[in-house]
């Protein structure tokens, strides 16, 4: 009896572990096919769509001051653009899906949205402002929506950036502050990174050989820093001192040339994020024959907590299949340092196909655990992708500490991002008026009183964070709905491509907004953020309406 129960129960373990084997692979495999399909395909629809010429002036070259217009190698605005748009986003979203709803509808929505919706409108929007001299979608709704329009849309989205500076800032002090190694290897990121744009951009030295000398640097210091004791007490510190440290680090991202700090630091911290993608896509090929899935594929279509799928679904993952964030992102910091026109279909579209890769490999590791983990998310992914790492030879703590350090560089490369962003569009909003030193100023210290200042226990970021998802999309579907608006008005074509994504997203965010309204009636900051938001989108709806009433009649 004894012996027959062992079998059987041997024999169930190896069934499990072949299905885990297969469910991985399977996923991960149709991932990667998909995506490589639809950036051959669907990305080269959009290059003859928007006709890019290599030869066309961008206005990296055409405005070039080496300060924001900075031409830039296509490897390192990759890496620049890639880091600074997936954040924490593809990690937390689509692992907070999963443990929800299932892994089945996750996953769909990362392949869908990312090949349908985040790549039309990560793309879009960097291509819209490279035909407006890299101004961002705030110049692209002033041109063809109105000045009404413009200055709606520029207030909504610099409320939005300050929110993501004082959230990442809050996120990165306190993962430097649990983990020395990572503190240590980041800052010296900051560091190399300006060695590294000195030698490129002012001593000549080649792309490959400056790589070649800097990268094995930055992966040795992750080894010395959790081995180290030196390095352990050393970057030690409290959060508050991290906290200072961090902002003065994004002051100076913010107002140094773009090729001294930003452009180099994001570029070098992408490999640090690629390699991240190796491990997990071993981990996802070869890792079901040593662990099992334990999440179930579908968990129905309420959640525990009352839910429905739709929208949380769609709000939830985010970054894992579109984000509006990009959108800014590609038409504030990646459209000023664009070479070649024909560089926006890898820069644009494939870098969010990649970051479903990220978000799919999250998903894997949300699998594997079968729930959330304490410490939530990010606990989730630094634990799986230490056990992919072991597939490698890697010791589970290194591969770890390599999750915690790849998503960290994750946070701080869009935290360094957002703050140029934010200064960027105050400017913007008014006139050019303010010079880059006090736009930023302004910029951080909002974000630093959403940290500081709170009710009771709770900091106002904290408060505020639950609308962010739904903001979020929302600049998404506003974005996406400026650039159906210039193509109709300006290209004299049809947008269905952009248009029908934006008006799913445009319903979904709203549904949500009303949703979160109900739900916190007695919460009057939630409701009230809540309810502002909706008045602007209909102002925006109704300026757009207006607009493409206007070209009918031309």
């Amino acid at each position: 009896s004894d012996w027959s129960s062992d079998v059987c129960s041997s024999d169930l373990s190896a069934i499990s572990s072949r299905r885990g084997y297969f469910m991985l692979l399977t996923i991960f495999v149709i991932t990667i096919l998909c995506f490589a399909v639809a950036y051959k395909f669907y990305g080269g629809f959009q290059s003859r769509f928007y006709d890019l010429d290599p030869n066309r002036k961008t206005p990296a070259t055409e405005l070039q001051d080496d300060i924001d217009y900075c031409p830039a190698h296509p490897a390192v605005l990759m890496g620049h653009h890639f880091a600074s748009i997936a954040g924490a986003g593809p990690v937390v979203g689509p692992i907070a899906a999963a443990a929800a709803l299932g892994w089945l509808p996750t996953l769909l929505w990362i392949i869908i949205g990312c090949i349908f919706f985040g790549g039309v409108h990560d793309m879009g929007a960097l291509v819209a402002s490279i035909r407006h001299k890299g101004m961002s979608i705030g110049e692209v709704v002033r041109q063809w929506i109105g000045a009404r329009g413009h200055k709606l849309f520029l207030a909504f989205t610099w409320l939005s950036l300050t929110l993501v500076i004082a959230v990442f800032l809050e996120l990165a002090a306190q993962t430097f502050a649990a983990d020395p190694a990572v503190a240590f290897t980041a800052t010296l990121y900051i560091f190399l990174a300006m060695v590294f744009g000195v030698a490129i951009y002012h001593y000549g030295i080649s792309l490959k050989v400056s790589t070649i000398i800097m990268l094995p640097i930055l992966f040795g210091s992750l080894i010395f820093g959790i081995e180290s004791s030196w390095v352990q007490s050393t970057f030690a510190l409290s959060l508050d001192t991290w906290r200072m440290a961090l902002i003065v680090y994004i002051f100076a991202a913010s107002v140094l040339p773009v090729w001294l700090l930003l452009q180099p630091r994001d570029y070098l911290a992408s490999y640090m994020l690629y390699f991240s993608v190796f491990i997990g896509g071993v981990g996802m090929i070869f890792g079901g024959a040593s662990y099992e899935v334990k999440l179930p594929a579908f968990k129905g279509f309420v959640t525990a907590s009352g839910d429905w799928l739709w929208p949380l679904l769609f709000i939830t993952v985010a970054c894992g299949a579109i984000s509006g964030f990009h959108s800014l992102v590609a038409s504030g910091t990646t459209s000023k340092q664009l070479k070649r026109e024909t560089d926006a279909v890898p820069v644009g579209y494939g870098a969010m196909l990649l970051e479903g890769v990220v978000g799919v490999i999250a998903l894997g590791t949300i699998m594997m655990s079968g729930e959330m983990l304490q410490g939530g998310p990010t606990v989730v992914y630094g634990n799986g992708l230490g056990q992919f790492a072991s597939l490698l030879g890697i010791s589970p703590r290194v591969g770890t500490a390599l999750g915690l350090l790849a998503l960290n560089s994750f946070i701080l490369t869009s935290l360094d991002t957002a703050t140029r962003l934010a200064r960027y569009q105050l400017q913007e909003f008014t006139g050019m008026s303010l010079n880059k030193y006090l736009a930023t100023a302004i910029s951080v210290g909002v974000a630093l009183a959403l940290i500081f200042v709170k009710t009771g226990k709770v900091a106002a970021w904290q408060m505020i964070w639950p609308v962010f998802g739904a903001t979020n999309q929302l600049v998404a579907a506003i974005a996406l709905l400026a650039m159906g608006v210039w193509v109709i008005r300006s290209l004299k074509k049809s947008a269905g491509f952009i248009m029908y994504p934006m008006a799913f997203m445009l319903v979904t965010t709203i549904v949500a907004l009303v949703q979160m309204i109900a739900a916190n009636l007695n919460n009057y900051i939630v409701s009230g953020i809540s309810t502002v938001l909706l008045v602007l989108t209909v102002l925006l709806l109704k300026e757009a309406y207006a607009a493409l009433k206007a070209a009918k009649a031309e």
